[in-house]
C-alpha cells in the first residue's frame, strides 16, 4: 500500500510539474501576443493624440464638434496621403527598383577598397557575402523575422488600418476613454490621475509636434544636399532619411548606409562628402530642433534612450524599435510626477517649471470637477 501510495504521489508530481511547464510555455507565448496588442494601441493613441491636436486647431476657428473635426481631419490627412503616393510613387518605386541594384555592386566596391588594407582584409573575409547580406534583409525575412500574424504582410496592412480606426476612434471622444480610467481610481487621487495624463497627452502632442517637423527638416535637407552634391536617387534617399528619423540613434545610422554606398560608386571622395552632409544634418536636428522639442517635454536621456531601444527591439523587433522613445517619455513622466513628486516629495523634476505650472493649474481644475461632481 505504501509503495502504491508513493507510486500515485510521484505521478501527481509529475503531473503537476508538467502542467505548471505547459501553463508557464502558454503564458510566456501569449504575452508575446500582448504586447503586440499593447503597442498596437500605444500607436493608435500616439496618431489619435496627433490628430486630435490639429482636430482642436479646426473646431476652434471653423466652430464644428469635436468630432465632426477629427473626421475632417482624417479624410483630408488620407486625401493628401493618397495625393502624395500617386504623385511620388512611381518616382520613388522606380529609384527604389535602381537602389536594390546598384547597392549590391556598391557594397562590392567597398569591400575590394578596404581590402586592399591589411585590416581591411581581415575585417571583409568576416563578414557575409554581398549576396547573403541581401537576402538576409529582404523584405519577406524581415516581415517573417518579427513572427506571428502581426509581422506577416496581411497582418501589417491589417493592423495599418485598425491603428487608424482605432485612433479615430479614441481621437473623437478622449474623454469617455480618460474618465473611465480616471474611475478606476480612489476618488482622493482622480484629480492628481487626471494631471498625470493631460501631462502625458501635452507631452506625447509636443513631442509628436517636434518629431514630424525632424522629419521634414531632415527629409529635405538631405534631398538638397545629396542632390548639390551629385548622389544618384537623391529623392528616395531624402525620403529614406526623413522617415527612418522617427526613430533616435538608430534611424539616420540606417538611412545613412545607402546613400554612403551608392555615393562610393562615384568616388570615395564623394562618399566622405555624403557623411559630412549627414553629420551636418543631424547637428542641426540635434542643436535646433531637439532642445525646442525638450522645453515642451521630458528631456530623454540618451543612454536610457538607447537601451529602450535595445530592449523593445530584441522583444518585440520593428515595432518596439519605433515606439521606443515616446513610450519612454510617458514612462519618464510618469515616474517623475508620481514617484519623485509624490512619493519621494522632491518637486524638483526634469519636468520644466512652465509645464509644471500649467499641469498644476489643470490638476487644481480637475480637482474642483471632482468636488463639483461629488
Amino acid at each position: 500500500m505504501a509503495n502504491e501510495a508513493n507510486k500515485l504521489s510521484f505521478t501527481t508530481r509529475v503531473l503537476i510539474a508538467s502542467g505548471t511547464a505547459i501553463l508557464l510555455i502558454l503564458l510566456i507565448y501569449g504575452i508575446g501576443y500582448i504586447i503586440d496588442v499593447f503597442m498596437l494601441g500605444f500607436a493608435a493613441i500616439l496618431l489619435a493624440v496627433f490628430l486630435r491636436g490639429l482636430a482642436d486647431i479646426l473646431s476652434h476657428r471653423v466652430k464644428i464638434s469635436e468630432g465632426k473635426a477629427v473626421l475632417v481631419v482624417s479624410v483630408v490627412l488620407l486625401i493628401i496621403l493618397a495625393g502624395s503616393i500617386a504623385l511620388l510613387a512611381p518616382s520613388v518605386a522606380k529609384q527604389a527598383a535602381h537602389l536594390r541594384e546598384e547597392l549590391p555592386r556598391s557594397a562590392q566596391n567597398v569591400a575590394e577598397t578596404i581590402s586592399s588594407f591589411s585590416w581591411g582584409k581581415a575585417i571583409v573575409d568576416q563578414m557575409p557575402g554581398t549576396q547573403e547580406l541581401i537576402n538576409k534583409i529582404s523584405t519577406s525575412s524581415f516581415l517573417s523575422s518579427v513572427g506571428g500574424f502581426f509581422s506577416t504582410t496581411a497582418g501589417v496592412i491589417a493592423n495599418f488600418f485598425i491603428t487608424i480606426l482605432l485612433a479615430i476612434y479614441l481621437a473623437s471622444e478622449p474623454k469617455v476613454y480618460l474618465n473611465g480610467l480616471i474611475k478606476m481610481f480612489p476618488i482622493a487621487s482622480r484629480p492628481r490621475i487626471k494631471g498625470v495624463l493631460e501631462e502625458i497627452g501635452e507631452t506625447l502632442r509636443w513631442w509628436l509636434i517636434g518629431k514630424i517637423g525632424s522629419m521634414i527638416v531632415i527629409g529635405l535637407l538631405t534631398w538638397i544636399g545629396l542632390s548639390i552634391i551629385g548622389v544618384p536617387l537623391a529623392l528616395t534617399l531624402g525620403l529614406i532619411a526623413g522617415l527612418l528619423s522617427f526613430i533616435p540613434n538608430f534611424g539616420p545610422i540606417l538611412s545613412a548606409i545607402p546613400a554612403i554606398l551608392l555615393a562610393f560608386i562615384e568616388s570615395p571622395i564623394t562618399s566622405v562628402y555624403v557623411i559630412g552632409l549627414y553629420i551636418g544634418v543631424q547637428l542641426i536636428e540635434s542643436n535646433l530642433i531637439t532642445p525646442w522639442i525638450e522645453r515642451h517635454t521630458v528631456e530623454l536621456p540618451p543612454a536610457i534612450t538607447v537601451v529602450a531601444q535595445l530592449i523593445l527591439g530584441v522583444l518585440i523587433g520593428g515595432l518596439g524599435l519605433v515606439l521606443a522613445t515616446p513610450l519612454l517619455a510617458v514612462v519618464l513622466v510618469i515616474i517623475q510626477m508620481l514617484y519623485i513628486e509624490d512619493v519621494l516629495g522632491d518637486k524638483d523634476t526634469e519636468i520644466n517649471l512652465e509645464h509644471r505650472l500649467e499641469s498644476e493649474n489643470r490638476i487644481d481644475a480637475a480637482m474642483e470637477e471632482v468636488i463639483a461632481e461629488n
